[in-house]
């Protein structure tokens, strides 16, 4: 037997996972560390306070364990995340994260003065908010002292990576998210860097997701209660990690997650991209590409509404009283714009909305318009990838809103998709550990750990009469956002 660790570095929380050659998992822990928001619409994090979650978590998850069976790590990471580094390899400031929304100035620059067309043929994307690139431009006209200090960037799981090995690397799943990267030829886009300001030299090297970047050092192994010998991968961001750890490899296949944020993730043998760009067009960890569609709020929307607005967190007893005939009935409708919005709109002035509302509206009718909303939302990434051609009749279902059988029964009749729920469902922190059984030769490939690994526990089905009414209540949900879009701006 081998064991295996795997590491899903979260925007909340670090969750590690003790797990053999074959797939059984023998052990797990999670630790929270703090998110910092310093001005409205930033959101940043301390680098070493995920270290120091990782100093914790690691001797707890192998306590009674034969550490001499663990032979491998990956990790899966939030994307994006600028983590400068200074020629000490000390970091300059806490890192600015995926979800923070200060760049809009950056972003209008490149897509409107650099041009969407010229981003695009450079890095087959255009610029986000939330994407590396416009926070490094940000860092250049507002931290200057800072900017000039840089000697690496790095993103977060990559941060990890290095206090464990020493080295500076990065996988191409990850940096496709920098828009730094060339992913149709996966290197370091010069045009990019260029703009940015930045050598070369200052970014990390990169990997494939499931090659081994090295061995963690001596003196962290010790600390950790590690034997020497254990390598480390590449990794992968969280969203190519997650699709591992559901077995969403080679050409057309499909995951849709629903964490924090929401994604529809497209897998592809074949280099390709949206004309549009309402996707994003990124490398996979299983050597290959996808596209993906970003939404920034999904389950936690309705976290959101619970917790803060109803003041409940009974979720099972708020959605036990939606009946099954108020299902394509409500009259209410929600946008799931919390923090602005990337896929397909890539709007940083879009909020969260309720409309429809009346003297009628009830508790209910609220948290399923809600459910609903962010249904509605993914499907509006759905058919971006159905216009270019691509068939989703059926798709993986993971993240934590995937546990609710209502939300279940939604997502699959307003998609009109067969929905595969994993036996399994350990996210990022599977995917990472199933690409470091690659990397020590365990499997061949990752298309292989994931055939072998990967099971379905329940299949929920399209029922046509909702996909109908769904299909009505999605025409309708399409027009609201372009009749808010220049009240948004106006609000702001």
């Amino acid at each position: 037997m081998s064991y295996y660790i795997g590491i899903d570095l979260g925007t909340s929380s670090m969750k590690l996972i003790l797990m053999d050659e074959q797939g059984a998992i023998h052990n797990s822990y999670s630790c929270d560390y703090p998110l910092y928001f310093p001005k409205a619409g930033w959101s940043e994090q301390i680098p070493e306070d995920w270290y120091k979650a990782l100093v914790k978590g690691v001797p707890e998850l192998i306590k009674g364990f034969d550490k001499s069976l663990i032979k491998g790590i990956g990790c899966g990471g939030q994307m994006h995340g600028l983590v400068a580094l200074d020629k000490n390899d000390n970091v300059i400031r806490p890192a600015i994260l995926w979800n923070d929304g200060r760049t809009q100035a950056q972003v209008d620059y490149l897509n409107g003065v650099i041009g969407k067309d010229k981003l695009s043929s450079y890095t087959a994307n255009i610029a986000f908010a939330g994407f590396t690139a416009p926070k490094i431009l940000w860092m250049k006209e507002n931290e200057q002292e800072n900017f000039e200090k840089i000697t690496k960037i790095m993103l977060p799981k990559d941060y990890i990576n290095y206090r464990l090995t020493g080295v500076h690397a990065c996988d191409y799943s990850d940096a496709s998210g920098m828009l730094l990267l060339d992913v149709e030829n996966k290197c370091w886009s010069k045009q990019m860097l260029e703009i940015c300001g930045i050598e070369e030299a200052v970014m990390p090297t990169l990997y494939e997701s499931y090659e081994a970047i090295g061995r963690v050092k001596e003196d962290v192994a010790c600390l950790l209660g590690l034997p020497s010998d254990v390598k480390v991968c590449a990794g992968a961001g969280d969203n190519a990690a997650a699709a591992i750890g559901t077995g969403v490899v080679g050409n057309g296949g499909c995951n849709i997650s629903l964490g924090t944020s929401g994604t529809v993730f497209i897998s592809s043998s074949k280099f390709g991209v949206d004309t549009n760009n309402a996707l994003h067009s990124f490398a996979h960890a299983d050597g290959g590409y996808h596209l993906m569609g970003c939404m920034l709020s999904a389950a936690s929307c309705n976290k959101w509404l619970l917790e803060n607005v109803l003041k409940t967190t009974d979720y099972e007893g708020e959605q036990a009283k939606i009946t099954e005939d108020m299902l394509g009935e409500n009259n209410v409708f929600f946008l799931p714009y919390l923090m602005g919005e990337r896929s397909p709109i890539n709007d940083v002035d879009a909020r969260g909305t309720f409309i429809g509302m009346s003297m009628e509206t009830r508790r209910e009718d609220m948290v399923l318009a809600l459910l609903e909303g962010v249904a509605f939302a993914l499907r509006d990434s759905v058919e971006v990838a159905r216009s270019l051609g691509i068939t989703i009749d059926k798709s993986k279902l993971c993240g934590g809103g995937a546990k609710s059988p209502l939300w279940r029964k939604i997502i699959s009749a307003v998609l009109n998709v067969e929905l595969e729920i994993p036996k399994t469902e350990q996210g990022p922190s599977m995917g990472g550990a199933m690409l470091a059984m690659v990397s020590c030769g365990e499997y061949q490939s990752v298309e292989k750990v994931c055939n072998k690994l990967c099971q379905t526990a329940n299949v929920i089905k399209p029922d046509s009469a909702l996909v109908e009414k769904y299909d009505k209540k999605y025409n309708a949900f399409k027009k609201i956002y372009p009749c808010c879009k220049q009240l948004f701006t106006e609000l702001k």
